[in-house]
């Protein structure tokens, strides 16, 4: 099956393009990106000088949909919403990697994004990616709204003690760090060395784009209305979220018990890895893997449960779900083409 890629020269692209390459049933067919159109994608990226030897295009939905299968678009938000629609017309599947179709309310769209709204039917269309909560509908899907980085920690995290009903589901704060990759590829000062290195800063406090997606996850799953404290920092390392998160108990738990609970919860989920007590995780450990490795701890004292889940952003947060969403889309193996292990040290 021929994979076509809309923005093809950002961090998500290429990391589309490592994953492709080496998945059995998937290959790469046309890469576009309008800004860079007619040049040797070698020349932007010479590392993949032997992977993608054709020149980046321009976008065309006909000549897209004649010759390739499914379209991976890793755009800006407020990019995809524009040409998904072409090529859904097309008979085409699409996954997209932007916030585009993330939110089922056109209006929470608009105030969180600062962009026009896409298409109601669209946004009714779009199955939300988050590939181990949704396996069923994503199956039958030819939109994939696929999750956010911050989203995919934070919700994989949270979801099995929200479910079980022990959570004050108001009393959620969510501390969560990312590498700057996280921020793209453009040049800018959040990006810029001299302003992240030996730095660590927060940022868009109260204002993230990703606040509605986690309530609108939480929400639905828990059956209450939840809202959630929720604050970002960069950290001057290239790959990796780390969320920390705390929930207050409604009953008194143990460690063990909860534990028990996430494993039980994600039994049948491969990338998934609830860590025994005691052992918490690092970003480092599941860097270049579309693994997600859940820590917990009750304190007895305030019967607060503190969540770690750590992710890397490129992978399950980006590039690795897309694919497990094309692997489900398709009737493939889940783990197909995702089988490495984390990259160390």
């Amino acid at each position: 099956m021929k994979a076509a890629i809309i923005g093809g020269t950002g961090y998500g692209s290429i990391e589309l393009v490592r994953l492709i390459n080496k998945h059995p049933n998937l290959e790469i067919g046309s890469v576009v990106s309008n800004s860079q159109a007619g040049v040797n994608f070698s020349d932007v990226y010479p590392h993949l000088s032997d992977v993608v030897v054709q020149p980046l295009e321009t976008f065309n939905a006909n000549r897209l949909s004649e010759e390739n299968d499914i379209v991976f678009l890793a755009t800006p938000s407020g990019v995809s919403s524009k040409l998904v629609p072409q090529l859904l017309d097309k008979g085409i599947k699409c996954i997209d990697l932007s916030g585009d179709f993330r939110l089922r309310s056109a209006e929470e769209y608009e105030t969180w994004y600062q962009h026009s709204s896409p298409e109601e039917k669209y946004l009714k269309q779009a199955v939300y990616g988050l590939s181990e909560i949704y396996k069923e509908e994503i199956k039958g899907s030819t939109l994939i709204a696929n999750p956010g980085c911050y989203p995919t920690a934070t919700t994989l995290g949270l979801l099995p003690i929200m479910k079980s009903k022990l959570a004050d589901e108001n009393s959620i704060i969510i501390d969560a760090k990312s590498g700057v990759s996280g921020a793209g590829r453009g040049v800018s000062l959040t990006s810029h060395y001299s302003e992240m290195n030996e730095n660590f800063k927060a940022y868009k406090l109260g204002k993230h784009q990703h606040i509605p997606e986690i309530e609108q996850v939480l929400t639905d799953e828990s059956g209450k209305r939840t809202t959630v404290t929720f604050t970002t920092h960069l950290v001057p390392m290239t790959r990796g979220i780390m969320c920390t998160m705390y929930v207050k108990l409604k009953e008194k738990i143990s460690t063990q018990k909860v534990i028990d609970l996430y494993k039980q919860f994600y039994q049948e989920n491969h990338f998934i890895r609830v860590r025994p007590e005691g052992n918490i995780p690092a970003t480092k450990e599941v860097m270049g893997s579309n693994f997600c490795d859940i820590g917990l701890h009750v304190d007895e004292r305030t019967n607060l449960l503190t969540v770690i889940s750590v992710i890397d952003n490129l992978v399950k947060g980006a590039a690795g779900q897309a694919i497990q969403n094309a692997n489900l889309m398709n009737g493939w193996e889940e783990e197909t083409g995702l089988t490495d292990i984390p990259m160390y040290p």
